[in-house]
């Protein structure tokens, strides 16, 4: 005989999920002085005891949401963590990595602003596994031959994810269709894609970027590099 009011199996790890959503959910909007576990709880459809199974305290729930929202924009970005080893500079795809990022922000707008407040709170930013693989994919970037001497990528990392994740705001409160959206985080990837081409990196060493904005933004063709510069 079917157990009384269909209920179903635990499932730990679904539960655990659904309460990092509500946990993330809250934070987005109220920020951590806003959050309970019992609203927690509440939201994410488990009693307040469950909730505290999972996480003891609500300090803990909202460190483990960082974490959470950390780990997903991290594989968003660069894939699986115990491969982003095998890499070199020289075979990583900017444009693909640029491209990436813009779409994750526009359809996710929620989860980047939760991870942006947590870490402008944390006192050890560089803790936070994206945070030091992108600053440090920058970094390792600008120690090679193919980028501008003297970029501080510290400062360009701040300024590339401020603008990432602040462009969809605005763009969503200007459409509301998923197919538009999209469109605008192409052209929030291209500006971001020409600023650097002219700015962090060195022009000639990627022609299909410079082939990317010529058809899509309407480049000039023989602006590889600003005037000046060889």
């Amino acid at each position: 005989m079917q157990a009384r009011g269909n209920r179903r199996p635990r499932d730990p790890q679904a539960t655990r999920e659904a309460i990092l959503e509500a946990a993330r959910t809250l934070l987005s909007k109220d920020g951590p002085e806003g959050i309970s576990l019992s609203e927690v709880a509440h939201l994410a459809g488990v009693n307040r005891g469950t909730a505290y199974q999972h996480f003891e305290t609500r300090e803990k729930l909202i460190e483990a949401t960082a974490d959470w929202v950390s780990e997903k924009l991290f594989v968003a970005v660069f894939g699986d963590p115990e491969t982003i080893g095998e890499r070199r500079v020289e075979e990583v795809d900017v444009a693909d990595l640029t491209d990436r990022l813009a779409e994750f922000a526009m359809e996710n707008t929620e989860l980047c602003r939760v991870w942006l407040l947590q870490l402008l709170a944390s006192p050890d930013p560089a803790a936070d596994p994206f945070w030091r693989e992108y600053c440090g994919s920058l970094a390792r970037f600008a120690a090679t031959e193919m980028a501008e001497p003297g970029v501080d990528h510290e400062v360009l990392a701040v300024m590339n994810l401020a603008g990432t994740f602040l462009w969809p705001v605005w763009a969503r409160a200007h459409e509301e269709n998923p197919r538009a959206r999209s469109r605008l985080a192409r052209r929030f990837a291209n500006e971001c894609l020409r600023l650097s081409l002219y700015g962090s990196m060195r022009a000639p060493a990627f022609p299909e970027i410079a082939e990317r904005l010529r058809r899509e933004v309407g480049e000039p063709a023989g602006a590889l590099s600003p005037p000046g510069r060889n």
